[in-house]
Order: structure tokens, then sequence, then C-alpha cells
């Protein structure tokens, strides 16, 4: 098993998605890169922590690699916002891959280089790759948010679409059990 940390907004919408990955075994919802041991959700929203929302990934290379872990990650988020994904604003909803080895470091590096060189959105891509240095996981109701409640309105109007989107581009690496 390998592990991969990434922020890409919310980690509700992140985690959602991560979950119905094949290969992935687990995702654990938790903030990572601030100087605080064990923040709050109420001290990492504060935004003054450095903490950003992250998903953790335990996930076996045999079955999905990290450079597919990393177009997952790429296509389900907007990496040219600073410091916001849509309407959550704020240093600790930035676009961050944290690495956890040089591997990890060159492959991150090297798919942003070329998203840059496609030229894909109009804006630069502004996307930080740091190295890992802690990961604290998030207080339990952040966790299985989605699956735990599809009926609130952020779940039905933001994570629903982003999902369904995820679901028709990336259909040969859902786990059966995920399909709904």
């Amino acid at each position: 098993m390998e592990r991969a940390t990434f922020g890409a907004g919310c980690f509700w919408c992140t985690e959602a998605i991560f979950e119905r990955v094949k290969g992935v075994e687990t995702v654990t919802s938790g903030y990572s890169g601030g100087d605080i041991v064990n923040p709050s959700y109420k001290e990492v929203s504060s935004g003054t922590t450095g903490h950003a929302e992250v998903v953790q990934l335990e996930f076996d290379p045999e079955v999905v690699s990290y450079k597919e872990l990393l177009e997952i990650y790429w296509k389900t988020h907007d990496p040219t916002q600073l410091n916001r994904q849509g309407a959550d604003v704020g240093p600790q909803y930035r676009s961050v891959i944290f690495y956890h080895n040089e591997k990890q470091k060159e492959l991150a590096e090297s798919y942003k280089e070329k998203l840059e060189e496609a030229g894909i959105w109009d804006k630069p891509i502004v996307t930080a790759i740091e190295p890992f240095k802690n990961f604290f996981v998030a207080e339990n109701y952040h966790q299985d948010y989605y699956e735990n409640n599809k009926s609130q309105g952020y779940c039905q109007f933001v994570i629903t679409p982003k999902l369904e989107k995820f679901k028709k581009v990336f259909q040969d690496k859902l786990k059966n059990e995920k399909m709904e």
C-alpha cells in the first residue's frame, strides 16, 4: 500500500470522488500543511493555521497508480483558483499536492507542467506541490460526509453533480459497489 495526500477545496467533495476509485482502500478527510498540532475544524476554517483541507488515500499501486490518481485529481477540481474552490474561499481550500517521496514529487511536477503547456485553462495553474509534513484526521462528522448526508443541500447541489461528471469521465476506474 502507498499513501497520497491531496487538497482540492472542500474535503467532502474530494473524499466522495476518491472513495469510488478502484484500488483506493481508504480515504480519510483531514488537515495538512499547517503548524498547529491536531487543529480543529473551527481553527482551520479561520484560515490562520496554514492547514489545507485534504484527503489522505491509502491505495494499492498494483490496481491504481499514483499517476492515475493525479489524473483524477487534476480533472475533478479547478487548479487555477487561488485559495478557493467555487463558493469555498480561504487558504484552507487551496489546491495542493503533498508528496510523500521524490517519485510522487516528480510525477506531480511533470503532470502540472504538461497541463500548463497544453493550455487547457485560460488562467495559470496555482496548485502547490509541497513535501508532506503532517496530517491530522478531521472530526468524525467529516468522514464519509457525502455518504452520510446525501439529502443535505451542499451534497445535492455541489457534490452530486461533481460525482456524476466523475463517473462519466472515469467509468473504467470505478469500484463496482459505488456505481450507484
